[in-house]
């Protein structure tokens, strides 16, 4: 298996030796396939938001809200958008490094996202100390009250 700079795990291929029983568990929650639908369309967004911070398009931005109104299952698109963008915007400033974020279509997940995805999926459980232990870990003790605040804004959007 190979790792990019952000720290990924490629997803193996079908011709590739079975990894030990560690290394598959290690890259099972690594790809996008192992997510529900929501946790899927937040993905994206996260991404396209993460492009828009890290390039300054505007052209992110549309993307983004073009992607959640195309998405099934979706009741109020932009609102969506609101919460994954505050979720980011905090994250980002309670971290003393950028959030790595891969490209909208890509299989593989960074290890920040699968961070996030573990934090909506804790969120979406309803277990508020196990998500709060989570999130502290996360981004730390200062902005860890509106980080939670907003995965769980988002969880039940």
């Amino acid at each position: 298996m190979m790792q990019d700079e952000c720290d990924s795990v490629a997803v193996p291929d079908a011709g590739q030796s079975q990894l030990c029983p560690l290394q598959a568990a290690l890259a099972a929650p690594r790809s996008v396939e192992s997510y529900d639908d929501f946790c899927r369309v937040a993905l994206s967004l996260f991404r396209f938001i993460g492009a828009a911070y890290a390039t300054g398009a505007s052209d992110c931005w549309e993307a983004a809200y073009r992607f959640a109104d195309e998405a099934p299952g979706i009741a109020d698109s932009p609102l969506l958008v609101a919460r994954a963008a505050a979720l980011v915007r905090i994250l980002r400033g309670g971290r003393p490094c950028e959030l790595c974020f891969m490209p909208p279509s890509c299989r593989r997940l960074s290890r920040d996202e699968a961070e996030l995805m573990r934090l909506l999926a804790v969120a979406r459980r309803k277990q508020p100390g196990e998500l709060e232990s989570i999130v502290c870990r996360f981004v730390g003790s200062d902005k860890e009250d509106a980080a939670t605040r907003a995965v769980n804004a988002l969880a039940f959007c």
